[in-house]
């Protein structure tokens, strides 16, 4: 130590440049270094989000989530793997080793999901992967009132304007409406009617599945021009369907039952 100290006092304007030449490239690597205000300080992780209609959380963590869960835990680079479970649907949570890339983890699950897709009830539609996106990521919330417009026309168009117009801002990974009431058409069925007219409830929903659809009709060929034919079938209105069964059915355009209400401003709003 005696002789560096030594060598350094002997050779003092060497020191000095080099010493200079450190704070040069220190100072340069500073300024090039990124800079996060919210740094993401979370392991790799893959979402699963699964909904199965009107089913109870027991039956949905019994034949959803542990099915899933069972299938993810053997992909290879899973740490941790969370779920949380309600009422129609499940969400679970894959963490993989830090340094993982994600869209290779995404793959991981991907493939195990379709593992065990198949064995999953009717019911329950097929488990989608959720975006990529920072638990950091929720950046806004706001909401969409109206005086003249009833709930069922807001949701509408936050589904069909707003949300696609923000979904193509860059940077945006994922809009979710939340509250409202989202258009469905009901087929009330008539117990009575259906015994008189010899029809099960089962050819009943089979017949509703069928009936709103477009289908191809091929193509027309006149002379030198072709016309594409197309046989219309979509609902499009309660009044869009006027054959009846009997009298055991009838269908109403209406909106499903809400377990909970939002507002904004003090007001109903979506």
């Amino acid at each position: 130590m005696k002789r560096i100290m030594q060598w350094s006092i002997d050779h003092h304007w060497i020191v000095i440049g080099l010493s200079a030449l450190l704070f040069v490239a220190g100072a340069w690597t500073a300024r090039q270094m990124p800079i996060d205000v919210f740094p993401d300080l979370t392991a790799p992780t893959v979402t699963i989000l699964t909904e199965g209609h009107g089913m109870a959380p027991e039956e949905m963590e019994s034949l959803v989530t542990f099915p899933i869960e069972s299938a993810i835990n053997g992909a290879s680079g899973v740490r941790r793997v969370r779920s949380a479970t309600a009422v129609g649907i499940a969400v679970v949570w894959v963490e993989f080793d830090w340094g993982t890339d994600i869209f290779m983890a995404r793959q991981l699950v991907s493939e195990k999901l379709a593992l065990v897709g198949g064995t999953l009830p009717r019911q329950v539609n097929q488990p989608v992967l959720a975006p990529v996106s920072s638990i950091m990521g929720e950046i806004l919330f706001f909401a969409i009132s109206s005086d003249q417009d009833d709930p069922l026309t807001l949701r509408t168009i936050a589904d069909t304007t707003v949300r696609r117009r923000l979904l193509a801002v860059p940077g945006v990974s994922q809009v979710t409406p939340i509250g409202g009431a989202e258009r469905q058409f009901q087929v009330v069925a008539h117990p009575d009617a259906l015994r008189a007219n010899n029809v099960t409830l089962t050819e009943l929903l089979d017949a509703a599945r069928g009936a709103s659809e477009n289908t191809s009709a091929g193509v027309y060929t006149e002379g030198a021009q072709e016309y594409v034919l197309e046989a219309i079938g979509r609902v499009r209105s309660a009044q869009g369907r006027t054959r009846p069964v009997g009298d055991e059915r009838r269908m109403i355009a209406s909106k499903p039952a809400r377990s909970s209400r939002s507002r904004g401003i003090a007001r109903p709003a979506m």
